[in-house]
């Protein structure tokens, strides 16, 4: 079982920086709800709903420049059932420009994952960040 979370969690990151949307459809429940916080910023969310999530995805797709992509590290599974789990990853992101590699991010996330039709699926996801963006 924390095999198929620690994938669960893989595939979103891959899905992710490849904006692979059915594969983020297949991983994010239906009613998941994201939440980032930010020094000095505050908190941004919750993005509630798939179809809300997958937006906020496009658009910062569209605004990223150069190749982003989301190193999770440290990936544990805090706690689990049948039925829910909670994953905690430490984030380090990084963007390739084709003249430089930069690291744009630090942060921890903490995944609360479902199982549902079959598969581990992400339920909540709460991003806190190291830096402001």
């Amino acid at each position: 079982m924390i095999a198929d979370l620690q994938q669960a969690v893989a595939h979103y990151a891959h899905a992710l920086d490849e904006l692979n949307v059915p594969e983020l459809e297949a991983v994010l429940t239906e009613d998941t709800a994201w939440t980032f916080m930010m020094p000095g910023q505050g908190v941004l969310g919750p993005v509630a709903g798939r179809a809300a999530v997958l937006d906020f995805i496009r658009d910062g797709h569209t605004a990223q420049t150069g190749r982003v992509r989301h190193h999770l590290g440290n990936v544990v599974v805090t706690t689990t059932d049948a039925a829910t789990a909670e994953v905690r990853a430490y984030l380090l992101q990084t963007r390739n420009t084709g003249e430089s590699i930069q690291m744009i991010a630090s942060g921890l996330y903490t995944f609360s994952l479902r199982w549902s039709d079959g598969r581990w699926r992400i339920a909540e996801l709460a991003l806190t960040l190291d830096n402001a963006l």
